[in-house]
């Protein structure tokens, strides 16, 4: 009969800090770190209570305090929306009245079919024809913007396209970056460049397309299948690649800094971005341009 060997892998705290480090050393702790002793806190999110009852991370990254509360913020996790967020995502299921879409959650979001706007803006109550025709309007693999009109207990967020600006998205290029690098701004389309549009969505999902003809908002529904400039096509990619650099340097993301490392990098091919050296001097020059205009 073979042998098993137990071992005992559980997190040993003997040489943890007794108390949370202090914000000079930018409270930094990992799985199983004492962040208090003091029986008089409570713990929030990222906490939890040892035998001894001490708070402690279950997560690593920082200590946040707000008055008797603990809680640690990881350095990475999963998108949490909020009411009033603009959001891009990937429809992954159709199901009975509603469909199910990735936006980078740890749940897939939900948009229900009242919660959408119907060919032409039109405005009325929902029918068993619209029902069979849900996969005509939006199908499996389709992109949309959308904003996050509630949240549900479990924390699955409930989307509505009703305004003509959102709806499903056609030609252009889909960058995911990290949700915490976007700043919450009070819109979140922009055109940047003549000719190009952006989406800077709240959980990480950053469209880049050609502005419709005139400006038009019809919802998603009516496709905008013309064709695209040269120029357009190198705007894109080079936004894309600007994008990309900020991203890989850990650069909060707004139009404003976009639109700094684009003015930055025309000076270079798009696909010269990609290399690590010229995006390093791309970067080092927006950082310049923000710290002189004092942003």
């Amino acid at each position: 009969m073979t042998n098993f060997k137990i071992f005992d892998i559980r997190l040993s705290r003997e040489n943890a800090e007794e108390e949370p480090p202090s914000k000079e050393n930018l409270a930094l702790v990992t799985p199983g770190c004492v962040v208090s002793s003091d029986p008089g806190f409570m713990r929030g999110h990222g906490t939890w209570i040892d035998e001894n009852e001490k708070i402690c991370a279950s997560v690593a990254g920082t200590v946040e305090r707000i008055n008797k509360l603990y809680s640690v913020r990881p350095q990475r996790s999963r998108y949490n929306g909020e009411v009033g967020d603009v959001v891009v995502g990937r429809i992954v299921e159709v199901q009975h009245k509603r469909w199910l879409v990735d936006v980078n959650a740890r749940l897939n979001a939900v948009l229900l079919l009242s919660a959408v706007n119907l060919p032409g803006g039109e405005l009325r109550r929902k029918t068993e024809e619209d029902e069979l025709m849900m996969r005509h309007h939006l199908e499996v693999g389709d992109l949309i913007s959308a904003e996050v009109q509630s949240v549900y207990s479990d924390g699955t967020l409930s989307l509505h396209t009703r305004s003509l600006k959102y709806g499903k998205l056609s030609q252009g290029q889909l960058v995911k970056v990290p949700s915490y690098l976007i700043q919450r701004t009070k819109t979140h389309f922009h055109n940047i460049v003549s000719g190009v549009q952006l989406i800077l969505s709240n959980n990480g999902y950053i469209w880049i397309s050609p502005i419709s003809g005139e400006g038009v908002e019809t919802g998603g529904f009516v496709q905008n299948l013309e064709y695209i400039s040269t120029s357009d096509r190198e705007n894109i990619a080079r936004l894309r690649n600007c994008i990309l650099g900020l991203t890989a340097h850990n650069k909060q993301l707004n139009d404003t800094v976009v639109l700094y490392a684009y003015h930055a990098s025309v000076v270079h091919e798009p696909k010269e971005l990609l290399k690590p050296e010229i995006r390093k001097e791309v970067v080092d020059t927006v950082m310049q341009r923000i710290e002189f205009e004092g942003q």
